[in-house]
């Protein structure tokens, strides 16, 4: 059964409205490229208009991709610079003693595998080029 209408309208998800030809242009190929990784998944990329082969697993590249859709998202709901640290990690805005962690197991698994919390500075460094390119998402 079908969410009543209010309720949808209180979630938290941007409206199909809001996404213009060149935000599209700028999130379709990175989903596709995330998603269309095995022949199973063909009809879903031939249905996004894409005719070649599944994409390669390349760790770094998809981690690459992840953090720019993050980044966009970010400043897509409207977050800061800040906020966005703050989401990735309280404890740079809050200070070590901040009670709270966001992401935990994924940063530990990171410090542990690349010696450093890498997703937290790719969407940084993401968010970053992003503004200074002006991509659309400042609502």
């Amino acid at each position: 059964m079908p969410a009543p209408f209010f309720i949808v309208k209180q979630l938290p998800v941007l409206p199909p409205s809001f996404y213009s030809a060149d935000d599209v242009d700028f999130i379709l190929p990175r989903v596709l490229e995330l998603t269309f990784t095995s022949n199973t998944m063909a009809p879903f990329a031939r249905g996004m208009g894409h005719v070649g082969a599944p994409f390669a697993w390349d760790v770094a590249r998809r981690a690459l991709l992840r953090a720019e859709l993050d980044a966009w998202y970010a400043r897509a709901y409207g977050l800061d610079r800040r906020q966005l640290e703050y989401v990735l990690d309280p404890h740079d805005v809050m200070g070590a003693d901040y009670p709270s962690q966001t992401f935990r197991v994924l940063r530990k698994n990171e410090m542990a595998t690349f010696g450093e919390y890498r997703t937290r500075r790719l969407v940084l460094a993401a968010y970053d080029r992003q503004e200074v390119a002006a991509l659309r998402p400042v609502s």
